[in-house]
């Protein structure tokens, strides 16, 4: 029997590269997050297939053209290769918030079309993101919603990050990214009665509330 694809969804801004307030609009601008290349490596060579989906309304705006942002994505994956690690697409939603599309999160069309996209089924994909607005399109697609406590989350409190992920049933939270891959992949070895020599054991990695 054919094994069904594993697929993590990550946002971008606060997850894979640090937070701007302006748009990121060059590669210069584009800078990771401390452990987050290794930890898409890290996914990767558990078996994951690692995409990205992201709100940029500048393209809306016209703070930002298509061709900044692809050279921001080209500098991005240069990056990730360096380090062993690739992400398989990119999903984009440039809408502002005023046009009602139904792609912006926490509307769950980019992660509907991720589903279609790779033909998976949408209640066995991981959602990373920093906002509740990524935890409730993750629950409205019907994924996994994880909250990672980096980018517009990362100042907030362990009861500040409790509540906002009690805003929406069944989030878990992760200090970062490199969290957040060790507990994918270790609830995967554990589900599997497997053990990584080099790694925590899956009650080491657990997060502390959901």
């Amino acid at each position: 029997m054919e094994r069904a694809m594993k697929l993590v969804v990550l946002g971008r801004d606060g997850i894979v590269n640090r937070f701007r307030e302006e748009h990121v609009a060059s590669p210069a601008e584009w800078e990771p997050l401390p452990g987050a290349l290794e930890a898409v490596a890290r996914l990767n060579q558990a078996g994951w297939h690692v995409v990205l989906a992201t709100n940029q309304p500048g393209l809306g705006t016209g703070l930002l053209d298509m061709a900044s942002l692809n050279a921001v994505h080209h500098h991005m994956n240069e990056m990730l290769a360096r380090h062993g690690a690739r992400v398989d697409a990119i999903f984009i939603c440039p809408h502002t918030a005023a046009e009602g599309c139904d792609c912006r999160k926490p509307a769950p069309g980019l992660l509907l079309k991720i589903g279609e996209r790779f033909g998976v089924s949408l209640d066995q994909v991981a959602v990373a993101g920093d906002t509740v607005r990524d935890l409730q399109a993750a629950r409205a697609a019907g994924c996994e919603p994880h909250l990672l406590r980096t980018g517009r989350s990362g100042y907030l409190s362990d009861e500040e990050a409790r509540a906002l992920a009690e805003q929406v049933p069944g989030s878990i939270v992760h200090d970062d990214l490199s969290a957040f891959a060790e507990y994918l992949v270790q609830r995967r070895q554990a589900a599997r009665g497997e053990r990584d020599p080099g790694g925590p054991s899956y009650g080491d990695i657990l997060p502390s509330f959901r």
